[in-house]
């Protein structure tokens, strides 16, 4: 049973913070992991609806503005009640429920947001968004070490 994971980091590159989700998702891709497959994109597009519906797990990476306690979050995400009919930009909760509404499935997801400090022109992150990097990086690694283990769990049962 091969169990496939897609990391999605997402972000305009040319706004300094914005662009940590596609650094992450370009060092997750320097690991070389064989179940893993990541992306680094400028932003959701419908077409990416058929790469999800052959995934296990998809974990969608963005900046955020930051919130009261400055820390990386990572929450649970499902399809949108509602399809966003946009053809060009989607939120993960759409892209999820357009992936349902095409191929009858959509992976489990997360959501994974590092906060930012500096969204002006430029390609830096500033040192709060590259302190998130790293905490972003190990709960990836995180979940990556705890989906395998529960995939080879349930491997054994069957």
């Amino acid at each position: 049973m091969n169990k496939t994971v897609m990391v999605i980091g997402y972000g305009n590159e040319l706004r300094s913070d914005d662009g940590i989700g596609q650094q992450i998702a370009n060092e997750i891709a320097n690991w070389h992991l064989p179940s893993v497959k990541s992306l680094a994109i400028q932003q959701l597009t419908p077409d990416l609806a058929a790469s999800l519906a052959k995934t296990d797990l998809a974990i969608f990476v963005d900046a955020c503005l930051p919130t009261d306690d400055w820390d990386v979050q990572i929450q649970p995400l499902s399809p949108a009640d509602d399809l966003d009919h946009s053809v060009h930009i989607c939120d993960p909760r759409s892209l999820l429920a357009l992936t349902q509404a095409l191929y009858g499935y959509s992976p489990t997801a997360w959501l994974l947001t590092i906060p930012g400090f500096n969204f002006e022109i430029g390609d830096r992150l500033s040192r709060i968004a590259e302190i998130g990097k790293s905490l972003a990086l190990l709960k990836i690694i995180q979940i990556l070490d705890r989906i395998h283990t529960y995939w080879v769990e349930v491997q054994e049962l069957v």
